[in-house]
């Protein structure tokens, strides 16, 4: 009897054992994920949440997070250098993909979907929720003076203002070449900077319009005023992953820890998380991590 009590104790022993190899082969099969963002503010947010939700799964993570522009990230998760980062939908139907402004979301959302996985062997997750689209922004007290509420009320003005914008603004189909195409624009003069001073360029008057994120808590914060996109230029930005085929391949779960968060982050939450950053100068991933902790998403 004593026998048999001590051979099942050395069967369930064993069986631990067992399980608990088995568990770490499977943690160290698991790929190293590489995790990249544009360089704005709210790109360091996302990027941030991507890796911890990773890590939080057992996930190894590198970071790249604040690489640089649209075109830097996107032939960076082509050639493999990154495996995931967030894009937008309106990005990636003009400036990645060169296709003409489509109004409707859920039709851009589709048509990137299936050109992404058929050209770069790159799919879009679930959208986050939030519509980043851009817009263009003046000094409240300007646009009061001037009677300017909508984009077109700046036609007779434009001549005698300057504009401010990224580099990447100023040269994309869906930045200002479509912009003033579109609402027969000339301005006194376009400023190109990088994308933490076009805000500073404003509030100090070396610009009077800029392009800015209609997520973008500095907007209230500065006292701006949004102009209305009355001639409908600007498709919808709609945030989402974008990840590697080949990662899912090897890891689908990935799909399913990211979609958590399809849907749940509003215009005016992810605008709160960017002053956060910018007006109370807390660090991105400490901003990241406590939005995914009050949402349940990490420990």
């Amino acid at each position: 009897m004593k026998k048999t009590k001590v051979f099942f104790a050395a069967v369930i022993l064993l069986a631990v054992l067992f399980a608990n190899s088995f568990e770490e082969a499977r943690g160290q099969d698991k790929p190293v994920i590489v995790v990249g963002s544009k360089g704005f503010t709210e790109q360091l947010v996302l990027g941030n949440m991507i890796a911890l939700m990773m890590e939080n799964k057992g996930f190894k993570v590198d970071r790249k997070i604040g690489l640089g522009g649209t075109v830097i990230c996107h032939e960076a998760i082509v050639r493999g250098d990154i495996n995931v980062y967030v894009e937008y939908t309106g990005t990636g139907l003009t400036a990645i993909l060169k296709k003409p402004v489509v109004k409707d979301l859920e039709e851009v959302y589709q048509i990137v979907k299936k050109d992404y996985e058929e050209k770069f062997k790159l799919t879009w997750l679930k959208p986050w929720g939030f519509n980043n689209t851009y817009c263009i922004v003046m000094r409240k007290d300007d646009a009061e003076r001037l009677k300017v509420n909508k984009v077109s009320d700046l036609k007779p003005l434009a001549k005698d203002l300057i504009f401010g914008a990224t580099i990447e603004f100023l040269a994309r189909p869906d930045g200002v070449p479509g912009l003033t195409k579109l609402y027969d624009l000339k301005f006194k003069d376009q400023k190109g900077m990088d994308a933490g001073l076009v805000y500073k360029a404003i509030v100090e008057k070396q610009v009077d319009v800029i392009s800015g994120f209609a997520t973008d808590g500095r907007i209230p914060a500065f006292n701006l005023a949004v102009l209305e996109d009355d001639l409908k230029f600007f498709p919808p930005y709609y945030a989402a992953p974008v990840v590697r085929m080949d990662l899912l391949t090897k890891a689908p779960q990935v799909a399913n820890i990211l979609n958590q968060l399809a849907g749940k982050i509003s215009d005016t939450t992810m605008a709160t998380l960017n002053y956060t950053v910018d007006g109370k100068k807390v660090e991105a991933e400490t901003v990241a991590r406590d939005y995914l902790k009050n949402q349940g998403l990490i420990k």
